[in-house]
This record gives C-alpha cells, structure tokens and sequence, in this order.
C-alpha cells in the first residue's frame, strides 16, 4: 500500500472518477455517473489547490450530494419519453378493453374473463355472458361499466400495444 503514498491526492480522485464511470456501464443504474462527476471536480479542486485530505472528502460529499439532487430534479421535470408509457400499469393498459362477465355481478361485484384469465371486477350488476368494458382499475380489480352501443362481439382491443 505504499504505492498509494506517492500518488497524488488529484490523480487518485481522477482515478476514481473513471472508476465510476465504468462501473455506471457495467451497473447501469444513473446514479455512479454523479458521483464520477463529484470525484473530478474534486480531483480539479485539488490539482488546483493543495487541500487536506478532510476539505477534499468534504468537497466530494457536497459535488456528490448536490449533483445525484440536481440530475432527480432535473430528470422529473424532463421526464423521459417512452413508446410505452403505460407499460408498467397493466391496469390502466386494460382501459378500453371488452369483457365478458363469468360470476354474475351482484352487489357491484362480480368476476369477468379478460384474455385466457378472469379478474375480479366491480361495475353495474349485470348477468353472466354480458359484454362490459374495462373504464379503470383500483389495484388488481378491474372497474368496468357497459359496452359501447356500437361494440360488436369479437372485437376486442389488442392486449398488446404496438
């Protein structure tokens, strides 16, 4: 460990800094590239100035802090565009959807086929073999309510969006 002693402190911090940035592609997870960044700017702190060593962690807590809090920040008021925007709600994905009520509605509850699986639904009672429509989801509970006067039998939105 003698060979860490007669680096000095800018190139170590530059080495961590690339060290990061590579393990951010190996681990992609948009976090590791703030912290690369918090260790060169530290590590050009510290090729300008002689620091000790207790301001240049301080400094690269502060970078780091602030940078992973400006890039969240930043990231929710950009967003970010997607084909797919509702591929992870497969609820709101069904919105729109026709299915056929296999347990009767009673009560404003009842279970409908969707597919080749049958969800629990709440919606107008309604008799087994009737057509509703999917209007929403609370959960794993589908919401539904009657079919468009103009739905003709067999012709089902795609479960898959393209």
């Amino acid at each position: 460990m003698d060979w860490f002693s007669d680096l000095d402190a800018t190139w170590l911090w530059l080495i961590a800094g690339i060290v990061l940035m590579g393990a951010e592609m190996l681990v992609p997870g948009y976090f590791l590239v703030w912290m690369a960044t918090a260790a060169l700017l530290t590590g050009l702190i510290t090729a300008i100035a002689d620091v000790p060593l207790s301001v240049q962690l301080l400094t690269f807590i502060v970078f780091s802090a602030f940078s992973v809090f400006a890039a969240r920040r930043w990231l929710d008021y950009a967003g970010t565009e997607t084909s797919d925007p509702l591929m992870n709600d497969r609820g709101a994905r069904l919105v729109g959807t026709n299915v056929v009520v296999t347990t009767a509605f009673e009560g404003g509850e009842g279970r409908v086929r969707l597919g080749d699986s049958e969800w629990l639904a709440r919606g107008p009672d309604a008799p087994v073999g009737a057509r509703l429509t999917v209007t929403g989801h609370d959960g794993a509970i589908l919401l539904v309510g009657p079919a468009p006067a103009n739905h003709i039998a067999g012709n089902e939105k795609p479960l898959i969006q393209e």
